[in-house]
């Protein structure tokens, strides 16, 4: 029964050997063409140049990995001991780390190449986005002081509106000192509410032009077709924005609130009083006195306020930097697991076959050596031995003379360590 397995084992490691060629060849062809379109893609120079030198690093490639392997399934299942089975397994492994590092992440790359570009480039849209959507809120910050703006200056000309109409202010109407003071600091605000408005606009402008942007590279990103032209166009778009990115930081208003609240307080100027009377006169002082305690709080309220704006997180600067196929497979290589799999395995699947056949060598090794060596014979084997034995006795040599003088000087061959007859050895003389 053990013999029949044998045999079959032996019959099947036989069968198998023109297929495992193969299957060889075929695997490190295939490692070849992708390895050969990866290489493309990140060499330079004329077509030609490029084209042969593919070429000839591909068909390196397919034949060092053909060789490998075939080394190893030539050599590893007969070796047995323990210390060359362990050198046989560290070659092994050095061997297909050198394989990964020259050919598998270049099938990565043919494989993934034009997914990990886009990737890059859908990543570099999400960067650009969070940039435009930070500078136009940063342009748009000094907008929130409006309203305050507003209020205060439509407080100043209402005082003034009030004092010039019915005295509010000092019992006395007319165009006096304090009503020009409460006019110029009205005019001043409104100045800056304008100047703010105006900023508005320039920046609903530029975030208009950058969305625009956007949607054409998200666009890019999308479309179909071949990589390499969508990504130039890409890079444009990517300049085309940063600059627009950069005229929404310039565009910020509030270092202009900043200046302008310091010089409501620095550069208040109150008018003499030019009340006749005494008391009028009076009057006059206490209220502007009163209108610079004002103006002074609100030029601290604003100058806080804008400090807040401008203590904000500027946009960082960002550069847009193109990537290779393979470089993108590398950097991206979480993203794309199934095709760095599928790569490694088209040039590692041979080590497969080489541990089958092992396996496969070492229990039929186990079978021939619990077999009797009446069962090992083959009969070739014993066809030959009967020859042999013809051919002596026709020579007229005696068989069982001849092995009885053999085994004489075989054993005449042994020395004897029967010590029994042998007298003590003598030490030297005293």
């Amino acid at each position: 029964m053990a013999l029949g397995a044998s045999h079959r084992l032996q019959d099947g490691i036989i069968a198998v050997e023109t297929m495992t060629r193969f299957a060889l060849a075929v695997l490190a062809l295939a490692s070849g063409v992708y390895t050969y379109l990866g290489v493309r893609s990140i060499l330079d120079g004329s077509a030609t140049a490029v084209f042969f030198a593919a070429i000839i690093y591909a068909s390196a490639v397919s034949v060092a990995i053909y060789a490998f392997w075939s080394y190893m399934a030539r050599f590893y299942p007969h070796v047995t001991g323990a210390a060359g089975r362990g050198a046989m397994i560290g070659v092994m492994a050095l061997g297909c780390a050198m394989i990964i590092a020259m050919s598998s992440w270049l099938n990565a790359a043919a494989l993934a190449g034009s997914a990990a570009l886009e990737q890059h480039l859908a990543e570099t849209l999400e960067d650009y986005t969070a940039d435009l959507d930070q500078a136009h809120q940063n342009a748009l910050a000094a907008q929130s002081l409006l309203p305050d703006i507003q209020r205060t200056q439509e407080r100043f000309q209402r005082l003034s509106d009030q004092e010039r109409e019915t005295g509010a202010l000092t019992g006395t109407t007319g165009s006096g000192s304090v009503v020009q003071l409460l006019s110029q600091m009205a005019a001043q605000l409104n100045e800056l509410q304008i100047a703010i408005t105006t900023s508005r606009e320039r920046v609903t402008t530029l975030f208009d032009e950058g969305r625009k942007h956007l949607e054409t590279m998200r666009t890019l990103v999308s479309a179909p077709g071949a990589i390499a032209p969508r990504g130039d166009q890409f890079s444009a778009e990517v300049v085309a924005l940063s600059g627009v990115i950069t005229s929404l930081e310039q565009t910020s208003i509030a270092p202009s609130v900043k200046r302008a609240a310091d010089d409501l307080s620095l550069g208040f100027i109150a008018p003499v009083a030019d009340g006749q009377a005494a008391d009028l006169a009076t009057r006059q002082d206490q209220v502007m006195e009163t209108i610079r305690s004002s103006v002074a709080a609100q030029s601290k309220v604003l100058s806080e306020a804008a400090d807040e704006i401008l203590a904000r997180p500027q946009v960082a600067d960002r550069r847009f930097v193109p990537l290779s196929s393979a470089e993108a497979v590398l950097r991206y290589a979480g993203d794309f697991i199934p095709s760095w799999a599928g790569a490694i395995s088209i040039d590692l699947l041979p080590a497969v076959l080489v541990f089958m056949l092992s396996i496969v060598h070492a229990s039929l090794r186990r079978q021939e050596q619990s077999l009797p060596f009446a069962e090992r014979i083959t009969a070739a084997e014993l066809l030959e031995a009967l020859q042999v034995q013809k051919a002596l006795m026709a020579s007229g040599v005696d068989i069982e003379t001849a092995l009885a003088e053999a085994e004489q000087r075989e054993q005449s061959n042994i020395a004897s360590f029967d010590l029994a007859g042998k007298t003590p050895r003598k030490g030297p003389p005293a």
